[in-house]
């Protein structure tokens, strides 16, 4: 299983996932019969695993790596960043 998921996109997924986790076990402790509480702490749970493995199958389906999205291109014809920042600090 190859990862397809970035450093970035991975802690995120972990972030949002335990924050999800814990407000349906807040609201399943007070109504445990409720659906929603439920079904969103399933989704949450499979997005904490897609960030610890770093792997998630519906991109892997679409064939998108997050890996690759903000990582710099040194053979990118556009200025880069980097350079802007050095010519406004030269200026001032």
């Amino acid at each position: 299983m190859k990862t397809n998921v970035g450093t970035l996109d991975a802690i995120m997924r972990i972030t949002c996932g335990l924050t999800g986790l814990v407000w349906g076990a807040s609201k399943m402790s007070r109504h445990y019969d409720r659906t929603m509480p439920m079904l969103v702490s399933i989704y949450s749970a499979m997005k904490v695993a897609e960030g610890i493995t770093r792997y998630c199958p519906i991109l892997d389906m679409l064939n998108v790596n997050s890996e690759r999205l903000l990582t710099r291109n040194e053979n990118d014809p556009s200025p880069s960043s980097d350079k802007n920042v050095q010519e406004l600090t030269r200026s001032h």
